[in-house]
């Protein structure tokens, strides 16, 4: 089984090369990190390259779901088995992959992180967005999930892409949670470690209102489509993206080599 870390990243210079370097020096991915730059203005590829990671571009910002299809589907590509995701803003320690990969070992199970939000100091925001998350979620899926917005999470690559989630903002995680629930896909949960850094500087991208609300949304579109879980069509988008350009923007632009680890530029 290769296994391969994925990191979705946009406007992420000031921590994606040190989320990358930790993230090399997990075994189990055997030096595989893909950093996918969601159409950044700052230097957060040229970071990412210098830490030693395989950078693929999108040349405009496409959101959190397109940047993690595109990583799925080059890795899968590329012969990996399986992923592991990773935010950029530092939030999830690398090495909690472990704990994902230790989970269960079926190497088709999609392994959820749980974070205890509460101890980790979350804002209140946040925990209040992940009970209305996990609440709607739940429901909709018929069975208790404890966790559904965090970014750590092991995915089997070719199973998760037949799943066809289209949704290509936050609500992708959730689109995939909902679909796989359907296709009777195993679904394990893992307790996390979260790091919340002081509020002044926190990177997040995630709004705390308006994100749980175009998730919800595009919960209730995919069901609205079906007659139950059993089978689960691909949902149009609730809402219209955002700054999506007229061609595909599918991968436009890869370097798959991986830099020789150097000095990050000042």
């Amino acid at each position: 089984m290769r296994i391969c870390a994925i990191i979705p990243a946009y406007q992420a210079e000031r921590n994606v090369g040190d989320v990358t370097r930790e993230a090399l020096r997990v075994d189990a991915l055997a030096g595989a990190v893909f950093v996918v730059d969601d159409g950044s203005s700052d230097r957060t590829a040229e970071r990412a390259r210098a830490a030693g990671a395989s950078v693929l571009l999108h040349p405009v910002n496409l959101g959190k779901g397109a940047a993690l299809r595109t990583g799925m589907e080059f890795a899968l590509a590329a012969g990996f088995d399986v992923a592991i995701t990773l935010d950029a803003d530092g939030q999830h320690p690398p090495d909690e992959a472990r704990r994902l990969l230790d989970a269960d070992a079926d190497p088709e199970a999609l392994v959820l992180g749980v974070r205890d939000l509460v101890a980790a100091g979350a804002p209140r925001a946040n925990q209040i967005s992940n009970r209305i998350s996990n609440f709607f979620l739940s429901l909709f899926a018929g069975r208790p999930f404890a966790d559904t917005q965090c970014g750590l999470r092991r995915y089997p690559l070719r199973r998760t892409l037949s799943l066809d989630a289209r949704d290509d903002g936050y609500a992708f995680e959730a689109e995939i949670l909902l679909r796989a629930v359907a296709a009777g896909v195993r679904i394990v949960e893992a307790p996390t470690r979260v790091i919340y850094p002081p509020e002044d500087e926190r990177l997040t991208h995630f709004d705390s209102v308006r994100d749980p609300a175009r998730i919800v949304a595009r919960v209730v579109a995919t069901l609205a489509l079906t007659r139950g879980l059993r089978h689960v069509p691909a949902a149009p988008a609730p809402f219209p993206p955002a700054r999506r350009p007229a061609a595909s923007p599918r991968v436009p632009d890869l370097d798959p080599r991986p830099s020789q680890p150097t000095a990050a530029p000042p």
